[in-house]
């Protein structure tokens, strides 16, 4: 007979309070390309910084339930696969509704507790069929856009995703920059993109996605970032998913600080999403610690953090499940929907 489930309790809410309001839009600002220029990256440094992460800051038993639970609420449930239907697509709202098993709740007492995802992402395609599936749950659908994830289609044609997808009721947009601007260093025409996707977003959120996998450099990963900030990106993200190289700790860093100075300089208060290759619970536990690090506990909620994942959810239950019984399960009985 197998073990009866430990009996195990976690604090409600470690992390920050439930109460704080949700940032306001960012209005953007005017273009300054010396503040652009004159950003550096010490590459070394950055790399030290963040390797030193996971032996600096860690977190055990409740503590760490606690964390996970609170990665839940900050992950964007995705789906972009070629293959995707309207079924999986439900199956993932339904995931979405309710991320963790009740029973896990239920042994850590934390069944009350408002325990969903921050948004479900999917192609415009199925925007509709998203927001069927989640009525009256109050969880928003996000919407790719902009020829994602090459973003190489025609402008006036990226343009009409966006508008397209607000129209069908998504409330935030994932869109992505021309990587070139960046390459090429032509700022001033990488600002223009993202203020007309910005205001195609109307109200919709402005997740504005860098690639950063294929911007070259640390340093581009921050000029970048200002760049889009200034335009009036509402988060800045990291990676489409589909690049060979998607979000690392490193980038995260430059681009943390990034908002941080966007902040100390504007007084607003930007987003950041980790997107692409996260798949397990101790890099989501990563990426917790340095945001709340460098950002502070606001930026763990999730009008300024998210964390972009399919895989993830999988095995945040696995290791809520060794925290309640002792024994780690298979991946199947935590499906995705």
């Amino acid at each position: 007979m197998p073990d009866a489930p430990r009996h195990r309790t976690i604090s409600p809410s470690p992390i920050v309070p439930l109460d704080v309001p949700v940032a306001p839009r960012n209005p953007g600002m005017p273009f300054e390309r010396d503040w652009v220029e004159d950003v550096r990256v010490n590459r070394s440094a950055v790399e030290r910084r963040t390797a030193t992460l996971r032996t600096r800051r860690t977190v055990k038993k409740e503590w760490q339930a606690a964390w996970l639970l609170r990665a839940v609420t900050l992950m964007d449930l995705t789906t972009l696969s070629g293959d995707d239907t309207p079924g999986r697509v439900r199956r993932l709202c339904a995931k979405a509704r309710r991320p963790v098993r009740l029973d896990l709740l239920q042994t850590m007492q934390a069944e009350q507790l408002p325990i969903r995802v921050a948004a479900v992402c999917v192609y415009h395609y199925f925007v509709e069929t998203a927001l069927e599936a989640l009525e009256g749950s109050g969880i928003p659908v996000a919407a790719v856009s902009t020829g994602f994830p090459a973003g190489l289609s025609p402008f006036e044609q990226r343009l009409g995703e966006i508008r397209a997808s607000v129209a069908a009721g998504a409330e935030e947009i994932d869109v992505v920059i021309t990587r070139s601007h960046v390459l090429t260093e032509n700022w001033g025409a990488l600002y223009d993109e993202v203020r007309a996707m910005r205001e195609a977003c109307g109200d919709a959120h402005s997740k504005t996605i860098l690639a950063t996998g294929e911007l070259g450099t640390l340093r581009n990963v921050a000029r970048a970032s200002l760049v889009c900030m200034m335009a009036g990106a509402d988060f800045i993200k990291t990676s489409t998913g589909k690049e060979s190289v998607n979000a690392t700790l490193p980038v995260g860093l430059v681009m943390a600080r990034a908002i941080r100075d966007y902040r100390d300089r504007t007084g607003q208060f930007i987003g950041l999403k980790a997107a692409g290759g996260i798949r397990t619970a101790r890099e989501a536990l990563d990426w917790l610690a340095l945001v709340k690090e460098e950002l502070g506990d606001r930026w763990l909620r999730p009008d300024l953090f998210r964390l972009g994942a399919s895989s993830l959810l999988t095995d945040i239950e696995r290791q809520l499940e060794h925290f309640v019984t002792g024994r780690y399960s298979a991946a199947h009985r935590h499906p995705q929907g």
